[in-house]
């Protein structure tokens, strides 16, 4: 015979739940799928906050060279005010000029570019670039003889060859 406060305290507990396998792997669908759709919205916004950066990036990159720019165009005014003038010096004008192509090259500089001036060095044509061939008994054939056009190269990279006069060696 079973005790009477046995049947009693089955009556009173509550039944286990029983987990639903597929009430709970719908929860799990539904909370994944929120996660994702969350993610996707925040690469989306990275993606959109990165190509209005980088499109910032371009439009103000060049800042820091024009500033470093302007006070050679400031003088090159002040020299071309200064020529203008009657009595205008021409020794003092070339003075002023040669200054204000050393501040350009200075600012230039400043900002990687390098300038290429071969003369007497060995021809490389990575580096130069030949427009003639002249003979010449004081600088070695395949040397360069005289510099037409200097080349540049920014922080390494060619941006433009050194135009120059190549040396075939003494006359024949």
């Amino acid at each position: 015979m079973s005790h009477p406060d046995e049947s009693s305290d089955t009556a009173e507990r509550p039944a286990t739940a029983e987990v639903d396998p597929v009430a709970s792997a719908k929860k799990e669908a539904a909370d994944n799928y929120d996660r994702y759709l969350r993610v996707s919205a925040d690469l989306e916004n990275f993606r959109r906050r990165a190509v209005r950066e980088k499109d910032e990036l371009r439009l103000y990159a060049t800042t820091r060279v024009l500033e470093d720019l302007l006070p050679v165009l400031d003088n090159l005014s002040l020299a071309l005010a200064a020529a203008r003038e009657p009595k205008a010096d021409l020794k003092s004008l070339v003075g002023g000029m040669e200054m204000v192509l050393q501040q350009l090259k200075t600012a230039l500089s400043n900002h990687g570019l390098k300038e290429i001036n071969p003369a007497g060095q060995p021809f490389d044509p990575h580096q130069h670039e030949a427009i003639s061939h002249q003979p010449d008994s004081k600088v070695p054939a395949e040397s360069v003889l005289t510099v037409v056009r200097a080349g540049f190269s920014l922080n390494g990279r060619l941006i433009r060859p050194a135009a120059v006069v190549v040396s075939s060696g003494p006359a024949k």
